[in-house]
């Protein structure tokens, strides 16, 4: 069924596809028709962050960015879902065209620029669905904040979802937004996650309940960089990270259709690369702090790799677009 509806759909524009999408699974996930997607799959329970997560599959944020298919999401069989990246204000987003399939390499490429509704709406999304899983919100700034007030947007955000997520992801290292990978740097990520580890403290005390803050962070840092980042991490207490984000890096998808167009790369093409970021992360760290892997994760055997090379949990979403919901049974049956 679904090879049938993604050939229907490749015919079409990726955004619009895309959107098409989530429309549907909005509208089917609470009746009869999510038997089209919905699957039965064992329970391989997973405890991180002192969280028990259902089974190590999870949804990356960016294809849900504003909660709409939460329940949808949950059908298909994921362990967790993570959805955002959201912002305190609603914002449309870069330019269309943004987004580019490129089949050749299982791949996508895209400059979306934190398209979203804004994190009220979000909010409200979230409360509506019937989900009881472990639920992840990928938090972000407004592109029109300056980079030094960065950390006032993700404040509000972080204060807005607290109560209702089960873990937060700071994203600062989306290729899309002008800046913002300035974030994972010195003095400007101490900056960030001191404020953020403050507000967690605070927030913990009102709510009665701790729930972790996470770093999603880019595959294009150098070696050192990528201690840097890690030592940074730990020092300021953050729960965890998760690796990693889309790739400006052209090398794998030289010479094909869109493989020049502006934005981030992602699908089965980033395997490698991010297979060696978490592998140096983990290298380094040495169990200090939990590892997420996500990037170029397409079959039961590149998650196993994931894993063994110290994730703990791992995240899918381009390969999702090409395999469809079989490809979660896939993996959590091979793990």
């Amino acid at each position: 069924m679904y090879s049938v509806i993604q050939k229907l759909l490749f015919t079409q524009d990726a955004e619009w596809s895309h959107d098409f999408s989530i429309n549907w699974l909005r509208r089917t996930q609470h009746n009869f028709l999510n038997c089209i997607y919905k699957q039965d799959i064992p329970d391989k329970p997973v405890e991180v962050f002192g969280i028990t997560f259902k089974n190590p599959v999870g949804l990356a944020a960016g294809l849900d960015k504003n909660g709409e298919c939460i329940d949808a999401f949950s059908a298909m069989g994921f362990g967790f879902i993570e959805i955002g990246t959201v912002t305190p204000k609603p914002q449309p987003g870069n330019e269309k065209p943004r987004m580019f399939r490129l089949p050749e390499g299982q791949a996508i490429i895209n400059r979306m620029g934190f398209n979203n509704k804004g994190v009220d709406n979000l909010v409200d999304n979230v409360k509506r669905a019937k989900y009881t899983g472990v639920l992840g919100i990928n938090i972000g700034k407004n592109k029109d904040t300056p980079e030094e007030n960065a950390l006032d947007d993700y404040l509000i955000c972080l204060n807005k979802v607290y109560q209702y997520a089960s873990y937060v992801t700071v994203n600062i290292s989306s290729p899309n937004t002008p800046g913002l990978r300035n974030l994972q740097h010195g003095k400007a990520l101490e900056t960030l996650l001191a404020g953020l580890k403050n507000e967690q403290n605070i927030l913990q005390i009102k709510h009665k309940k701790y729930v972790p803050i996470l770093v999603k962070i880019a595959p294009d840092l150098t070696d050192e960089e990528i201690i840097n980042t890690c030592d940074c991490l730990i020092n300021s207490g953050i729960d965890g990270v998760i690796a990693t984000n889309t790739t400006l890096d052209r090398d794998q998808v030289k010479g094909q259709q869109y493989a020049n167009e502006a934005g981030g790369l992602s699908g089965a093409v980033l395997t490698a690369k991010s297979q060696a970021v978490v592998s140096k992360i983990n290298d380094h760290i040495a169990g200090r702090m939990p590892v997420i892997g996500v990037g170029g994760i397409h079959s039961g055997s590149t998650a196993k790799d994931r894993i063994n090379s110290g994730s703990k949990l791992i995240q899918i979403y381009s390969s999702l677009i090409y395999k469809g919901p079989k490809l979660i049974k896939e993996i959590v049956d091979f793990i």
